[in-house]
């Protein structure tokens, strides 16, 4: 039974679990996309969400700064990805199924961050 078991423990200990999600949110503020497990990717979406929103808070740098320890994702974050969010409250991130891996049939998903980029405009006129 599963009474009071939160999150999903992905067959980890708990350091395991942290050095995990470390890794992965530091890879896709880095790379902007990243391809992972489907069980893993939705475990740190709300995690990316956390981090970002507190990112945009004041004084962001010295409480972001105890979970990311990559100086370049840090960096990359505070002045690559917050610019480019705009108004954005939440959703970050977007998961992308793109099949199932060969050895052990995981589904994988591309997950990536939603920046806002400049509408391109269509090339039909409308009716």
């Amino acid at each position: 039974m599963r009474h009071n078991v939160y999150g999903s423990h992905l067959s980890r200990t708990s350091e395991q679990r942290y050095s995990l999600f470390r890794s992965l949110i530091e890879n896709l503020l880095l790379y902007k996309s990243i391809r992972t497990t489907e069980s893993k990717a939705k475990v740190v979406k709300g995690l990316v969400d956390r981090v970002i929103v507190q990112a945009k808070a004041k004084n962001h740098r010295a409480a972001i700064s105890t979970f990311i320890k990559d100086k370049k994702a840090l960096d990359e974050l505070t002045k690559g990805v917050l610019p480019k969010l705009g108004t954005r409250k939440s959703g970050f991130t977007s998961l992308v199924r793109v099949g199932q891996r060969k050895g052990d049939g995981a589904m994988m998903v591309r997950m990536s961050l939603l920046l806002n980029q400049p509408m391109v405009e269509s090339t039909t006129k409308p009716k």
